[in-house]
């Protein structure tokens, strides 16, 4: 692979051609009957009316720091400029953020505030601005992006969801989102019923990472090996193949590309309400993971990271194939 050139993040030309500050309104507009992610569940946010999400018209913020512990190409030397969003579009029963993607914890912070954070971690020499859970708070986001940008914020943005997302959604992200970071976790319907809340998942999310796809291709990464552009792909498996593994990695290969860039997590720890669902209430085997691995190798998928160590330690198995080609 041969590094990237140097580029603006793209939300700057947004910027300054007008597209962010329209892109901003027209999202704004959707929270009066929200319709922001697949669930649509029509509430008044601005009015203080709450959906599934429980997030009103402000984002909530739980904390923003220097993250050394996401993928290489993510965290770089210098850490992703993360910021953890409070509550989640998502009910997943083993979320390992709970306290605040399930229970709230958080401050509110409006657009300035907002835009405040995402500069802080700029100062602090972040490789990017990097937006964990943002599905339900897109507007508030892109709101807080005009502001920074104004104010000098040029650093990539990261989209870093869970996977629950509207492609419509999407499509108004481009040219604004450099690095997309989706979860494809599940396969099967029930699956994602049963063990998140969502029994659409499937269905959108393949449409969603599609956009993602189109808007973004391939990671391209900078002569550090930190990513500028495109998109990562998460899977994370889950025990007794709840996660469908083998049909996500034919998906990525067949309809995506044989060349994306995947990060395959053995990280599972049943927290928060998961030790209540026998086939959830314990790690991964290494014989699991060694089956999620061989899935990879049959669609060949070979571009990413895997986790030798389950987890203990981030990301600290080899690379799947080596970063940068000659």
């Amino acid at each position: 692979m041969i590094p990237s050139q140097k580029m603006p993040p793209s939300y700057l030309e947004a910027y300054n051609n007008k597209n962010l500050a329209k892109t901003s309104e027209k999202c704004r507009k959707m929270l009066a009957s929200c319709n922001i992610c697949p669930r649509k569940c029509g509430v008044n946010r601005p009015e203080g009316e709450l959906g599934f999400c429980k997030t009103g018209r402000k984002a909530k913020v739980f904390s923003f720091m220097p993250h050394h512990g996401e993928e290489p190409a993510i965290s770089g030397k210098n850490g992703s400029g993360t910021i953890f969003f409070s509550n989640c579009n998502m009910g997943c029963i083993y979320c390992q953020n709970y306290e605040f993607s399930q229970l709230g914890q958080g401050k509110e912070v409006d657009d300035t505030e907002l835009a405040d954070i995402m500069l802080k971690l700029q100062e602090m020499k972040c490789h990017n601005i990097n937006l964990v859970s943002p599905t339900h708070v897109m507007p508030q986001i892109v709101a807080g992006l005009e502001i920074a940008a104004s104010r000098g914020l040029n650093i990539p943005l990261v989209y870093n969801t869970g996977g629950y997302e509207l492609p419509e959604m999407i499509a108004l992200l481009a040219g604004i989102v450099d690095i997309y970071l989706p979860d494809m976790r599940y396969a099967d319907k029930d699956m994602a019923q049963r063990y998140s809340c969502v029994a659409d998942y499937p269905e959108y999310n393949k449409k969603a990472v599609k956009q993602m796809h189109r808007q973004a291709g391939i990671a391209r990464f900078d002569e550090n090996r930190v990513i500028t552009h495109g998109l990562i792909i998460r899977h994370l498996v889950l025990p007794k193949n709840i996660s469908g593994t083998e049909e996500i990695m034919r998906f990525i290969s067949q309809e995506l590309s044989h060349d994306t860039y995947i990060s395959l997590m053995s990280q599972y720890v049943p927290y928060y309400k998961a030790s209540h669902f026998a086939q959830v209430a314990r790690r991964l085997t290494y014989t699991e993971y060694e089956a999620a691995k061989m899935a990879m190798e049959k669609y060949g998928l070979d571009n990413g990271w895997i986790q030798e160590s389950f987890g203990s330690e981030r990301f600290a198995g080899v690379n799947i194939k080596p970063f940068l080609k000659e």
